[in-house]
């Protein structure tokens, strides 16, 4: 029990990586599989690997309401739905 809750206090005092730097090394990642061939759309495939998972991610913290994840995510509802829609996740 007591590991546990070590585990827990290390992970909170620990320093936190900001979300740009796993972005990059994503990226970074990304275009070295490319192994020399190019994209023309990597602006469009980027948003679109980005917001799939930031979707689903929030949505499941919010349980679902689609009103609340939305204002965590700094849009409009409508706005929500509809990327829902075209990325098939309604």
């Amino acid at each position: 029990m007591n590991a546990a809750i070590d585990r827990t206090d290390a992970a909170r005092t620990a320093p936190r990586v900001p979300l740009r730097d796993h972005v990059a090394t994503s990226i970074r990642r990304f275009l070295g599989d490319l192994d020399g061939c190019g994209t023309e759309n990597l602006y469009e495939i980027a948003l679109r690997e980005l917001e799939i998972p930031l979707f689903v991610e929030v949505l499941q913290h919010c349980d679902g309401n689609q009103s609340r994840a939305a204002a965590m995510l700094g849009i409009h509802r409508a706005t929500l739905r509809k990327k829902l829609r075209e990325y098939g996740l309604d």
